[in-house]
């Protein structure tokens, strides 16, 4: 028999007066049959309606809004797979010039006409391929003497981002923290120097600690290990991950040593898609000279019409975000990253500030360095207090925001705090 209530839909019928707004959105199983892709779209988009706004969002990093431009010509390209140079040659001399722009950013002393760097999926894949490579090089140096390559280690604060903990497990290089304190905010180098090694392949500064969004003074680190190279005669190198900092750092401090100015930076990786102020996602790692990228990093094939060298742990990727960022690159030029990195210094100053007056709370720092900050409760307040910074991330998330509570990493991780990132949008 016929269901009565079944509705034939025919091109008049309104989205939510089809059939197809009946049935529950597939879970396990492929739907049978095609719909319409007015259907398709509504009921893809009414699954994430509920989540917060992308640029309500004040935990993430990632960029949320660009102009209508980039979005476009983002948009043109989002049907090409950058790898396949042969076929699209333009997008990989792009690429080339947005690896030239990053390191001349960062006082890259190579004189080549084509910097060495790499594109990467975001800042955590850029740091992979900073890692491998130090880890190469020591590799090669020490097979070179006839010694044992078997125990290799790095040495970051334990502020470190999650890669970095993907990365020690993935290639079994042993990770030595040097553990923050209220006092110690950012890395030691006299503590993280004594952590060091002959197995020691670098040492990780980071340029905006996720945690805390503080530096960690390279230019201190760097001197303390010329010394101590000197004395024992290593050369143990430094990468800087400046996932935050580096597009921060050379438009709002550019005297600041902290790049390839210095001595033992031999690397450093960035995220496009957070404060390069390109949709995700997108990332660089640059190389002080060719000669710190190892050989064995490189991969050709010949398959796609030409030899292709690539360096990157992953071969199909987007090339919009290509597009994305050398786009902005044009369109604000030095001066308007300046710009618009200065205005969310401000905004993020002020709020610093006022959440500072504050009586629940004290900041974990008395100032700002990139576009984030951290607050906690006040301990004697906590004490009494029928609420917890967990509640009021709940309690803003009713009004649409996220501004995240969480713990400190180890050694001070009875601190709860919460984190708002300021970013363009």
């Amino acid at each position: 028999m016929k269901d009565l209530n079944f509705r034939e839909g025919d091109a008049k019928t309104s989205i939510f007066g089809s059939n197809e707004m009946l049935k529950p959105s597939p879970v396990d199983r492929i739907p049978d049959a095609p719909t319409t892709p007015e259907i398709a779209y509504q009921m893809v988009k009414d699954e994430t309606f509920a989540q917060t706004q992308p640029r309500l969002n004040l935990a993430t990093f990632v960029t949320t809004y660009m102009d209508d431009y980039a979005t476009k010509l983002m948009n043109e390209a989002i049907n090409i797979n950058y790898i396949d140079e042969t076929e699209y040659p333009r997008i990989a001399v792009m690429n080339a010039k947005c690896i030239n722009i990053m390191a001349n950013l960062w006082n890259s002393p190579e004189e080549e006409k084509w910097k060495s760097g790499a594109l990467a999926i975001g800042s955590s894949e850029a740091c992979m391929l900073g890692g491998v490579a130090a880890w190469l090089r020591w590799r090669k140096k020490r097979q070179a003497e006839g010694k044992p390559t078997d125990k290799p280690n790095f040495v970051i604060s334990s502020g470190f981002q999650v890669v970095w903990e993907k990365f020690a497990q993935l290639w079994q290089i042993e990770m030595r923290e040097v553990p923050l304190t209220l006092e110690k905010t950012t890395l030691d180098p006299v503590e993280a120097l004594k952590m060091c090694d002959e197995n020691t392949i670098c040492i990780v500064p980071i340029e905006g600690v996720t945690w805390t969004g503080l530096n960690d003074d390279v230019e201190a680190l760097d001197k303390a290990l010329d010394e101590f190279n000197k004395k024992t005669g290593y050369d143990i190198p430094i990468h800087v991950d400046a996932a935050s900092g580096g597009f921060i750092l050379p438009f709002l401090d550019p005297h600041k040593k902290w790049d390839f100015r210095l001595k033992w930076v031999l690397s450093i990786s960035t995220s496009g898609h957070k404060f390069g102020l390109v949709y995700p996602g997108l990332g660089w790692v640059v190389w002080k000279d060719k000669k710190y990228l190892p050989d064995e990093m490189s991969f050709s094939v010949n398959y796609l019409g030409a030899n292709i060298t690539q360096v990157g742990l992953n071969f199909s990727r987007p090339a919009a975000q290509i597009l994305g960022q050398y786009y902005q690159f044009i369109r604000l030029g030095f001066q308007g990253y300046k710009a618009v990195q200065y205005n969310s210094m401000q905004i993020t100053q002020y709020l610093h500030d006022e959440i500072g007056k504050m009586a629940p709370f004290v900041n974990y720092s008395d100032h700002v360095e990139n576009p984030l900050f951290i607050w906690y409760m006040k301990p004697d307040y906590a004490k009494t207090a029928k609420w917890t910074l967990y509640d009021l991330q709940d309690k803003l998330k009713q009004g649409g925001w996220m501004v995240p509570a969480y713990t400190l990493p180890e050694n001070i991780q009875n601190y709860v705090v919460m984190r708002i990132v300021v970013r363009q949008g």
